[in-house]
């Protein structure tokens, strides 16, 4: 672990590319299902997509340990430090919140910037599609399942790094497709916290 305003402008630059790159994750998937002609199957979608999610998060996962443990993700960033898991401190933590949302916003605002017109409408913000106390409710009961079995993969889960990385995949393509029928994939407070500043999202489920 660096410093904590070193730590902190790392999480802002991978929070950047993460915002960036994922934000293109169901247009990819569109892309590659189209290529191959599975549009119609019914499951296909899911495990295109899953997969890209195993790949870039593999990456992301070494461009993090290069900047020194960097994350693009306060909720896990909160999680492994109320279980006693890192050598973050108050100071660092209250450093990294809102580097990751500066992040988050200017990776959002740099891709709606590079996206092509055609494809802008693939790129949405989280929205409540029921109401407010069902969607905060399914909010804090995902956000809940997820940091728990994120935790649970990460402190007990299978040695190999590779192994981690595709049941975090699995778990969150998952997760994020149960959500999508009531927020959207808002389970990340940087994300949420840009999608308030400006009504863009990272592609969900629903664009393919």
């Amino acid at each position: 672990m660096k410093g904590p305003i070193k730590i902190a402008i790392a999480d802002m630059l991978i929070s950047f590319l993460w915002v960036f790159c994922s934000s293109a994750f169901g247009l990819l998937t569109y892309f590659i299902t189209t290529a191959a002609g599975v549009q119609t199957v019914p499951w296909a979608s899911i495990v295109i997509i899953t997969v890209v999610f195993f790949v870039f998060l593999s990456i992301f996962n070494i461009i993090g340990g290069f900047l020194g443990g960097a994350s693009f993700d306060p909720a896990a960033t909160t999680a492994f430090y109320a279980a006693g898991s890192g050598a973050d401190t108050l100071i660092s933590m209250a450093l990294r919140f809102p580097a990751q949302a500066f992040g988050a916003v200017g990776g959002a605002l740099a891709i709606m910037e590079a996206i092509p017109e055609q494809y802008k409408h693939m790129i949405e913000g989280p929205s409540v599609k029921v109401d407010t106390h069902t969607g905060a409710f399914a909010e804090g009961v995902l956000t809940f399942a997820i940091t728990f079995i994120v935790l649970l993969i990460m402190l007990r889960g299978p040695q190999s790094e590779i192994f981690k990385t595709w049941f975090l995949s699995i778990v969150i393509v998952t997760l994020v497709t149960f959500g999508s029928a009531y927020t959207g994939p808002s389970m990340n407070p940087a994300f949420v916290s840009f999608a308030l500043s400006i009504p863009i999202w990272y592609s969900t489920l629903n664009c393919v």
